[in-house]
């Protein structure tokens, strides 16, 4: 790991003593829309961490919510908070100036941060669904099944090989010649873009990425989606028809949650593309960045009762006490 590392900042170093460095493209190809932009997108970086650091916050109070599928939920809100500031600043920054250069290290830095926090939240998804499947088909085992060691390596192993997969991203990226100061067509240092503008054949580094981005898609739905098979199947049994409402109800919120953030993934590292859809690529970069981490909080506190009467008693308990 330390060849690896001491390999990372040398051909940095090489790059940026090569005057090497890009120009984060924007919107600035539609200048009428960037001050409107403006607010749009800060107002939902300040949702994004309100509601994160909130539900975060919440979980680790109440006692009540100390479960594994809360746990599994606070980090789901810590990765998508710094999701979003590795990208909304830049992006905030990028409205309302003039220059909007980024040197290559802190380009590099930005995807890897990325990949870090997509694929962590990748994994992190897929251990919910595990845990609804053992909820909902072994609920007298759920205590002794999803014991804190297990929620607790699923997480780590998520961090992991979230890192490992990053790091095989960068390695083959840095393996890349750049040359000069370049345009990359997008708000954010992503992959395709990266790769658009360098001075080598990117073909092996953008085959790393969708080979292990492809695995890491197959893999984790296919957790997801046996895991709701075998859910399907147990509820479809239950003789009350409130109880399959309770349960269906109860993996709402998670499936909603995979819907709208796996959607982008595969659209961006698993479909081609081509010069005529970058417009398309830009649309869900900000999707998968900017909105998903605003709407996880949302789906998970609005659809959900016990997050709900835990953020009321929380903010009666702080107005008593400044009334007090």
């Amino acid at each position: 790991s330390r060849y690896i590392l001491l390999h990372f900042v040398q051909r940095i170093k090489q790059n940026q003593s090569a005057g090497v460095s890009f120009i984060l493209l924007g919107f600035s190809e539609y200048p009428h829309l960037q001050v409107p932009l403006f607010p749009v997108f800060l107002t939902s970086y300040i949702i994004t961490v309100l509601g994160n650091l909130g539900m975060i916050t919440i979980i680790r109070l109440n006692p009540k919510l100390h479960t594994p599928m809360y746990f599994f939920l606070s980090h789901l809100s810590f990765v998508d908070f710094c999701y979003s500031s590795v990208v909304t600043p830049k992006l905030l920054e990028n409205l309302v100036v003039e220059d909007r250069s980024i040197t290559f290290a802190g380009c590099v830095s930005q995807f890897f941060l990325i990949c870090v926090c997509v694929v962590t939240e990748t994994f992190i998804l897929a251990a919910m669904a595990y845990d609804r499947f053992v909820a909902v088909c072994n609920p007298l085992l759920y205590t002794v099944a999803m014991s804190q060691t297990l929620c607790s390596l699923l997480v780590a192993a998520s961090y992991f090989w979230s890192m490992v997969c990053s790091f095989v991203f960068i390695y083959y990226l840095l393996s890349l010649n750049f040359c000069g100061t370049k345009v990359i067509n997008n708000f954010v240092c992503e992959h395709s873009a990266i790769v658009a503008v360098s001075c080598s054949d990117p073909y092996v580094s953008q085959l790393s990425l969708v080979i292990i981005t492809t695995f890491n898609q197959i893999t984790s739905l296919g957790i997801v989606f046996t895991s709701y098979v075998f859910i399907f199947v147990t509820v479809m049994r239950m003789p009350s028809t409130a109880g399959r409402y309770k349960a269906f109800s109860t993996c709402a919120s998670h499936l909603t949650a995979i819907a709208i953030f796996h959607g982008p993934i595969l659209f961006l590292y698993c479909v081609p593309t081509t010069k005529s859809s970058w417009l398309l690529v830009e649309i869900a970069s900000i999707f998968y960045s900017v909105v998903v981490p605003m709407l996880n909080p949302l789906i998970y506190s609005l659809r959900n009762k016990d997050v709900k009467q835990a953020a009321r008693r929380l903010i009666n308990s702080q107005l008593s006490c400044h009334k007090s």
